[in-house]
């Protein structure tokens, strides 16, 4: 199975975007979200058997939140139930040049108390684990459970994906413990500089075999690396009216690791990816695009 370790959440999304994240008005949601939960909701849509490790409190946000991997078809079985502590919240709001303005409750809340223990009972059955850079960013049990995870899938023959995915204004802890598992992940889906930024040579990281599918937004990816070889292919993106960019790269990465699980070649597993992420744009709530098995909408 697919294994995915991190914050678990509900979001809130600014309406219209104007930008203004502390101030009256009015807002979209709650929005079941958090980068791990919307690669696996997605990649269990797509019909790969998917489990997330997370903690959400016994509140009805939690509630919310895993009724929707049930509906999604995410295994519970790594999901804690913290009586002590609330459900994280996120409050997002975009503005006119796209981009946004954040407010997390995670340090603080039921997202950072993941199980070890159940995160390695399913490192130790899971093929493939996806780790975004967002959950190494939390520091402390988090950033522990991934490495941990990491380890095990590794030690088993298993391969790991990685988005990097880190802020701008990360520590140099998060970004050296970030570049760690770059160096022995198996895909890389950075965006442009990404891992410039983090101290890596995207070229070197290709010619030892790395595959590397860089996003680029409406630019759709360049994939390279692996059997590709180091000369990157460009692959396009159809345009799409944006209502909610949230998750889109959470999507992409749970499409792209579905197709290349299956055995489908980069280049058409990176199509396939810009395809699922393009849909999951045009509605508001990052989960919330129609999303088919894949086996139906690609050979």
């Amino acid at each position: 199975m697919i294994l995915a370790v991190g914050e678990a959440l509900v979001e809130f999304r600014r309406e219209p975007a104007d930008g203004r994240l502390a101030e009256p008005g009015s807002w979209a949601g709650p929005f079941p979200s958090g980068a791990p939960a919307i690669f696996a909701s997605v990649a269990a849509r797509l019909g790969a058997p998917t489990a997330l490790v997370g903690c959400v409190g016994d509140d009805a946000f939690g509630d919310a939140f895993r009724e929707r991997l049930r509906r999604d078809g995410v295994s519970e079985e790594g999901i804690r139930v913290d009586a002590q502590r609330a459900t994280a919240t996120a409050f997002v709001s975009y503005h006119d040049d796209g981009t946004r303005s954040f407010w997390f409750s995670v340090p603080d809340s039921a997202a950072v108390e993941l199980d070890p223990e159940q995160a390695q009972r399913l490192a130790e059955r899971a093929d493939w684990l996806h780790v975004s850079g967002s959950t190494i960013g939390f520091g402390g049990t988090p950033a522990r459970v991934v490495e941990e995870a990491a380890a095990t899938v590794l030690e088993r023959g298993g391969r790991i994906s990685l988005d990097p995915n880190v802020r701008a204004d990360a520590d140099r802890p998060t970004r050296e413990r970030v570049a760690r598992l770059a160096r022995v992940a198996h895909v890389l889906l950075p965006s442009e500089g990404e891992l410039a930024a983090l101290g890596l040579d995207a070229e070197d990281l290709a010619r030892n075999g790395r595959i590397i599918c860089e996003t680029r937004g409406r630019a759709g990816a360049r994939v390279f690396g692996g059997p590709v070889g180091l000369d990157p292919v460009p692959v396009p993106i159809a345009e799409q009216d944006e209502v909610d960019p949230t998750g889109a790269g959470d999507t992409f990465a749970a499409a792209l690791v579905t197709a290349l699980r299956d055995g489908v070649d980069e280049i058409a597993a990176t199509s396939f990816a810009c395809e699922t992420a393009a849909q999951s744009v045009g509605v508001l709530g990052a989960m919330e695009a129609p999303i088919a098995p894949r086996s139906r909408t690609m050979p």
